[in-house]
């Protein structure tokens, strides 16, 4: 059996593929032609006299393609493909679906660099970043591969020998609407499940970041599933408006912002459609004085500046107690400053750009509005200009790190969604709980403390953390790549009696 095993073929390791290979884009050197929209199996083009949206490359500020925003026509023409297309992925079996999504994994693995490349190109992050979000985009298809054989229903005995049992269904035609911090694994998270549960899917990126969420429509048909199972419309405000309110979309999974959020919900309604919405976040990092602070640290910048600090579960008002506010402040701040900020194809960049010109001029003014509030920037918070000359045009800024924070602050009360740490004292535990559970933006939350929960001297109470905590006992813990929390929101089936 070992020699058997021995002389299997098998993959080399990301890390020989990527010191074999070079790198086959550099930033600016990009320009995209193809058409963004995808339905019945294949790219296609908009209406010839339709108006064009211009995208920008992020590290450079220079146009990466046009989108061709999708009408009625376009939308009921991809729907209508995602209707066909369920009649018969829903009639397969979860082994079947199970066994296509498997080889759509297996796809994105080989395709790895090259879609983090124009995941980068389209959206900033840093390639480092990149690569982990196709990671975890396949691991997301793996884990919902797994689960597609193992729906089923209920058997319940009732008296008199008879019996009830429900089925799980699958609902039809779901629409995923993504955001462009993650702009392919989230096209993976909302697909994954609802595809293993014998659903449809008509997807609409966000008209900032439209390019590699077709790349995935292309992965999905190329592993064999029926045409138009997974569609790709593009658009803005007018394309998604049309997709909730089409009457044969079944459900709608949308992550983004709270306004739209909630406009969404209400148009949904009118056709009483199932809503899954993933909104903003506020969260709260709570730094204990028996905490270890290096790891504290590392948690607290992590939990800031990933993804130029992008992230809606970010842990952005970060509480530290009195005693070690001093030592935790000096060590934030020059960590800060030496993190490395350029061109995010460049293996030792950290700190890439943000997703856009008016995005960072967002950020920006969040920062002003802090310091005219009364906070102190410790550093950063400023444009910063690459010195690589075709870099000089694209959307960079000095992570920032603001102190002589208060509750009250515009920038502790309200999403910035940019690269902007608030440092907030806290005396006792009591104290903190309270302010950290008062925000209508709660998301996720993290803790940093030697003594796990009831462990702490003179506390009887279980502190509970929830599922997006960062850790719990002392330890940073970096997300679990196949951890499927957030991606169970587009998981959808009916059960029926």
């Amino acid at each position: 059996m070992l020699r058997r095993l021995a002389s299997l073929p098998l993959r080399r390791p990301a890390a020989a593929l990527l010191a074999a290979g070079v790198r086959c884009i550099s930033s600016g050197s990009v320009e995209i032609t193809l058409p963004l929209n995808f339905w019945a199996g294949k790219r296609r083009t908009g209406p010839e006299k339709c108006s064009k949206d211009i995208v920008y490359e992020p590290a450079t500020g220079r146009v990466l393609c046009q989108l061709e925003p999708c009408g009625a026509v376009e939308v009921d023409q991809a729907v209508k493909a995602a209707k066909l297309a369920f009649g018969y992925w829903s009639k397969m079996s979860g082994m079947e679906r199970a066994r296509v999504m498997i080889e759509a994994a297996h796809i994105i693995e080989s395709k790895r660099e090259e879609i983090a490349e124009m995941e980068v190109v389209n959206n900033g992050k840093s390639i480092t970043e990149a690569r982990l979000d196709v990671d975890s985009a396949r691991l997301c298809i793996e884990y919902y591969a797994g689960l597609a054989s193992t729906l089923a229903g209920q058997h319940v005995q009732l008296p008199g020998g008879s019996f009830a049992y429900t089925r799980r269904e699958p609902l039809g035609v779901c629409v995923g609407i993504g955001a462009w911090n993650y702009p392919f694994q989230i096209a993976a998270w909302k697909s994954a499940p609802a595809l293993a549960c014998g659903n449809s899917m008509v997807f609409k990126p966000s008209p900032v970041t439209p390019v590699t969420a077709v790349m995935l429509a292309e992965i999905y048909a190329k592993a064999g599933v029926p045409e138009g199972l997974f569609n790709v419309v593009q658009g803005g405000q007018e394309t998604g408006s049309l997709l909730c309110q089409h009457p044969d979309v079944a459900k709608v999974s949308f992550t983004g912002s709270v306004p739209t959020g909630q406009k969404i919900m209400e148009m949904a309604s009118k056709g009483v459609k199932p809503v899954t919405l993933e909104l903003g976040g506020k969260s709260p990092l709570l730094i204990f004085k028996d905490s270890d602070l290096e790891n504290a640290v590392r948690g607290a910048l992590m939990a800031n500046f990933l993804s130029q600090g992008q992230v809606c579960s970010n842990g952005t008002r970060v509480f530290v107690q009195k005693d070690i506010l001093p030592e935790f402040v000096k060590e934030v701040v020059k960590r800060t400053q030496a993190i490395e900020i350029g061109d995010p194809l460049l293996e030792s960049t950290r700190m890439g750009a943000l997703v856009s010109q008016p995005h960072l001029d967002k950020v920006l003014s969040f920062v002003d509005r802090a310091k005219k509030e009364g906070a102190t920037v410790l550093c950063g918070g400023e444009s910063y200009v690459p010195s690589d000359p075709k870099l000089r045009g694209g959307y960079y800024m000095t992570p920032c790190v603001l102190g002589n924070c208060t509750d009250d602050m515009t920038c502790v009360k309200e999403e910035i969604f940019g690269p902007v740490m608030s440092v907030l004292p806290f005396e006792t535990e009591d104290e903190v709980l309270q302010r950290a559970n008062d925000t209508s933006l709660g998301l996720a939350a993290g803790v940093f403390t030697r003594h796990r929960a009831g462990e702490r001297p003179g506390d009887d109470r279980v502190l509970l953390p929830t599922e997006d905590c960062v850790c719990g006992d002392g330890r940073c813990r970096q997300p679990l790549l196949d951890h499927p929390a957030t991606a169970s929101q587009s998981c959808a089936l009916r059960q029926r009696l």
